[in-house]
C-alpha cells in the first residue's frame, strides 16, 4: 500500500538580502512541508519568477539593488498576480499603508514568530485560491487541502506524494488549463532533475486512480480539471 498523501508543498519565494534571516525562513518554512527558494536581490528575484512559478514570495524591503517596493510595483504594473508577504523591520502605520499601496497582500514585521508567518502564507494562498475552506469537492471526490486526504464515498484514496501534488495544483486551478512546466513546477522543486515525460506519467497514475474523466487533457495546452471544484455540500 502506497504512503497517504501529504499536503501539497507550498512553493514560497524568500526575497531576503540577510543570508542568516533567509536562511532560518527558508529552513522553517521547509519544516512545515513547504518549498522555499532564496534570491538575495531583486534581480536574484526576477529570475527566479522567470524560471518558474510560486504560490507566494515573502518580501522583504531592503534589498542591496533596490527598494523592495520598487520590485513589487513593478510585478504589480506588469500584472504579475503572485501574492506577496512583505516581511520587514519598517513598523510604521505609513509603512505598512504604502505597502499595502503597492501591491502587497499582507504585511508582517520583524522580529516575528515562523508560525504566524505560516499560517498567513497559508491563508494567502487559499484566499487566491477562492477559498474560504480547505474543503473542496470534485465529482464526487471530497478533498482537504490543508490534510492532503482524499476521500470517496468516506473511503480513503492513497496517493502517492508527487500524485498528490497534481491532484492539487489543478484543483488550486479552478478549472483554468496548467501547461507541462506549470505542471512541473508544483511536482519538484527548482534544482530537481527529472525527465522530460514525467508529468505524464504522474496524469496517468492519477488517473488510473480517480477516474480517466476527472483530468482532461487540452491538446496542444496542458490539464485542466474535467469538473470544477465545490465547496462540500454545495
Amino acid at each position: 500500500m502506497e504512503r497517504p498523501a501529504s499536503p501539497a508543498p507550498m512553493h514560497i519565494l524568500i526575497v531576503e538580502d540577510n543570508p542568516l534571516v533567509a536562511s532560518g525562513i527558508r529552513a522553517g518554512l521547509e519544516l512545515h512541508g513547504m518549498d522555499a527558494d532564496v534570491a538575495a536581490s531583486a534581480a536574484e528575484a526576477r529570475a527566479h519568477l522567470a524560471a518558474r512559478s510560486y504560490d507566494a514570495c515573502v518580501l522583504d524591503l531592503g534589498l542591496p539593488d533596490g527598494d523592495g517596493l520598487q520590485l513589487l510595483r513593478g510585478w504589480r504594473a506588469a500584472g504579475l498576480a503572485l501574492p506577496v508577504l512583505i516581511l520587514t523591520a519598517r513598523a510604521t502605520l505609513d509603512d505598512k499603508v504604502a505597502g499595502f499601496h503597492e501591491g502587497s497582500d499582507d504585511y508582517l514585521t520583524k522580529p516575528f514568530d515562523l508560525p504566524e508567518l505560516v499560517v498567513r502564507l497559508q491563508a494567502l494562498v487559499r484566499r487566491v485560491g477562492g477559498r474560504a475552506s480547505d474543503r473542496v469537492r470534485v465529482a464526487d471526490y471530497d478533498i482537504d487541502m490543508a490534510s492532503g486526504e482524499v476521500l470517496r464515498a468516506g473511503a480513503r484514496v492513497d496517493l502517492s506524494r508527487r500524485e498528490w501534488a497534481l491532484l492539487a495544483a489543478l484543483v488550486q486551478a479552478n478549472g483554468r488549463t496548467l501547461d507541462t512546466a506549470q505542471l512541473h513546477d508544483s511536482l519538484y522543486r527548482l534544482d530537481e532533475e527529472v525527465g522530460s515525460n514525467t508529468v505524464n506519467v504522474h496524469v496517468h497514475h492519477l488517473r488510473r486512480k480517480l477516474g480517466a474523466d476527472l483530468i482532461e487533457t487540452v491538446r496542444g495546452v496542458g490539464f485542466r480539471l474535467g469538473v470544477r471544484p465545490a465547496p462540500p455540500g454545495a
